[in-house]
């Protein structure tokens, strides 16, 4: 029998105790896998996108810079851990794919432009001149086993 006196928090507090004594992990991805499928029968792509976007404003204004730098080393080196060089081609042609099916010449004439300022100004003369040194003994190579 429920102590009437305890309010409505007390009671959710010591109902959710009991029920983590009783179960293990499993019973809780089996729930919510069967909630996740639920939940994805009743609603649709747009739904996602604005609890999505509403879940990512809230925790931005929650955390800072430091904070997402922190989980995404996390997740990078989990995910590297996981994954091996043929994943992460296909990821990149797909987002290669994607990347060219959104932009136009002028927005890769833009990011070439950036890109060269950026790299210019991190290095010297000399970087440039191994780099070229590089490239032509490539170039060479190719040209021998062709």
């Amino acid at each position: 029998m429920a102590d009437k006196n305890m309010s409505m928090e007390e009671r959710g507090r010591k109902g959710g105790q009991a029920t983590a004594e009783k179960h293990d992990k499993d019973f809780y991805q089996e729930i919510g896998q069967k909630g996740g499928e639920a939940t994805s029968e009743n609603h649709d792509k747009e739904f996602y996108q604005e609890i999505g976007q509403k879940g990512g404003e809230a925790t931005s204004e929650n955390h800072d810079k430091e904070f997402y730098q922190e989980i995404g080393q996390k997740g990078g080196e989990a995910t590297s851990e996981n994954h091996d060089k043929d994943f992460y081609q296909k990821i990149g042609q797909k987002g290669g794919e994607a990347t060219a099916e959104n932009h136009d010449k002028e927005f890769y004439q833009e990011i070439g432009r950036k890109g060269g300022e950026a790299t210019s100004e991190n290095h010297d003369k000399e970087f440039y001149e191994e780099n070229g040194e590089k490239g032509g003994k490539s170039r060479s190579k190719q040209r021998d086993e062709g």
